[in-house]
């Protein structure tokens, strides 16, 4: 993956609302959404206004701040002709949201020759159209646009020192890179004692993985610096690109919404049809007069027809309204084209289709319903199961989200002495469940060092329920990770049988006895 430079425009939200009202830039405003600030101009924040603060207090610090609400509309409207003027230095930048975008630096930083001269002509773009922006350059998106806040350019391969030294907040500062909890994770982290995004790397990626979640992950591998997970998007399959032609064109911003509906509502409908989801999108419209208009959109997660009208609408609505205001750069004669191409999506051959077996329509009722659960909670919400290599149960299973490449870490084929033996338990507890493990007398069974028991099994008491072990098996003893002085240790596991008839496999760590699986 080459450089990437982000771009950024801060405050654009309230930046927007003061072009939108027609006021100057040195007016304090306040962009509100439910009953808290978003964004804020200079003025106002010079006066005490911050993000995050309720809209009586912002009142109360700044008495003469304007309040608007959010309006996602008139952002995008408003970054159109930005986007405009970038296009002339390096078209197709992918939006993350209206006043921040990415692009591939490989191109336009030899053609203006290093990377910092390739940043000043971005800079100055932005000038000509009327706005102040800050750039970051580096090796990853989340990098770069944390740099951009900074305006620094960070070298190649020092993507993880960069990121050590800024507080552990930054990875929920931009959110179209992050799920919708990611702050949550954040707040945990800091009650755990984790500062800063380098305290953060410095975790076991193995402790990460079995205290958190699937975003905690993701934003682990970003606070090492590490390469994202491979693309989820593969070769778009053929014939999934929507284009209509509007006769008598369209010139009015009520009518492109119409049309993006319709648009939107029939791409989602072939999207379904073979179980996959868009994440990146590129929008083209056509004039009467031979003028084109084009941009991609990228969504941390799946595109829901919803929000994919509402990218067509923004756009639509950002070409159309320059032409109403007289500049060169809109439609003449209205929009008589629109075209929708899905550039990345993700599939459902990650799915463990075997839950349903081959059942025809059901079977693609169920791939339907998946996807749609993905568009809604986003991409990492939905995993898929798969086997791989190991030794304990637990270690031999790995998830992927659905869509993306099964991620085999320890290949299934590969001789694993000391595995337990078919058949897997067919639960396995998250986390192993605490019991004790019990003789004839009442007494605690151990493991010796030689791997014996110290006694014969006779009771097993989970959750303050004693049963009678009827049948048991082992211990068999494994030094598990014996070259991680962290993570390794000596398990030895057990099978038992109790009355009236349930097994379960017990793992003894450190002499303290838990269910790893039962078999029903």
């Amino acid at each position: 993956m080459g450089r990437i430079v982000a771009i950024w425009f801060p405050d654009w939200p309230a930046l927007a609302a003061l072009a939108d009202a027609g006021l100057a830039a040195d007016e304090p405003l306040a962009v509100v959404a439910g009953n808290r600030v978003t964004a804020c101009t200079a003025p106002a924040r010079a006066q005490g206004v911050r993000r995050g603060i309720r809209r009586r207090e912002a009142q109360s610090r700044c008495p003469g701040v304007r309040i608007v609400a959010e309006d996602a509309q008139r952002d995008a409207r408003a970054f159109e002709p930005v986007l405009a003027g970038l296009d002339e230095i390096a078209p197709r930048g992918e939006i993350l949201r209206p006043g921040l975008l990415v692009l591939s630096l490989h191109g336009i930083a030899r053609y203006y020759g290093s990377e910092p001269a390739a940043a000043e002509a971005l800079v100055d773009a932005a000038a000509r159209a009327g706005h102040e922006c800050q750039t970051g350059i580096a090796d990853r998106i989340l990098t770069a646009v944390l740099a951009a806040r900074q305006g620094r350019i960070v070298p190649p391969g020092a993507d993880r020192d960069y990121l050590a030294g800024l507080p552990i907040a930054d990875l929920a500062a931009e959110p179209s890179l992050s799920a919708p909890d990611r702050r949550e994770l954040v707040h945990l982290l800091h009650r755990l004692g984790i500062r800063t995004i380098g305290d953060y790397a410095a975790l076991s990626a193995r402790h990460v993985a079995s205290r958190f979640g699937n975003d905690a992950i993701t934003a682990h591998r970003r606070a090492r610096g590490e390469p994202d997970r491979p693309p989820s998007g593969l070769p778009t399959p053929p014939g999934l690109e929507i284009e209509h032609d509007y006769d008598p064109p369209i010139d009015r911003v009520d009518a492109a919404a119409f049309a993006g509906r319709a648009l939107a509502a029939e791409l989602h409908g072939k999207l379904s049809a073979i179980g996959v989801a868009c994440t990146r999108l590129r929008v083209q419209a056509r004039a009467a007069e031979g003028a084109s208009h084009e941009r991609t959109w990228h969504c941390a997660q799946p595109l829901t027809p919803e929000s994919t009208a509402d990218r067509i609408r923004w756009q639509l609505d950002g070409w159309l309204s320059r032409r109403d205001a007289g500049r060169a750069t809109g439609p003449d004669g209205g929009i008589i084209t629109l075209r929708l191409e899905p550039v990345e999506v993700v599939t459902a051959s990650g799915l463990q289709l075997g839950l349903w077996g081959q059942a025809g329509a059901r079977e693609e009722r169920a791939r339907r319903a998946v996807v749609r659960v993905q568009a809604l909670l986003g991409g990492d919400a939905v995993q898929a199961p798969a086997t791989q290599g190991g030794r304990a149960p637990r270690a031999r299973i790995t998830t992927s989200p659905h869509g993306e490449h099964q991620l085999i870490i320890r290949p299934p084929g590969a001789p694993w002495p000391g595995a337990l033996p078919p058949p897997a338990p067919a639960w396995l507890p998250d986390p192993p469940r605490p019991v004790r493990l019990l003789d004839g007398a009442g007494a605690a069974i151990q493991v010796s060092g030689r791997g014996i028991l110290t006694a014969v099994p006779c009771i097993l008491h989970d959750q303050g329920i004693s049963s009678r072990i009827i049948a048991w098996a082992g211990p068999w003893c494994l030094d598990e990770e014996w070259w991680d002085p962290e993570a390794g240790q000596r398990a030895a596991r057990l099978q038992v049988i109790t009355h009236p008839g349930r097994a379960y496999l017990l793992v003894s760590n450190r002499q303290q006895w838990a269910i790893e699986g039962i078999w029903d």
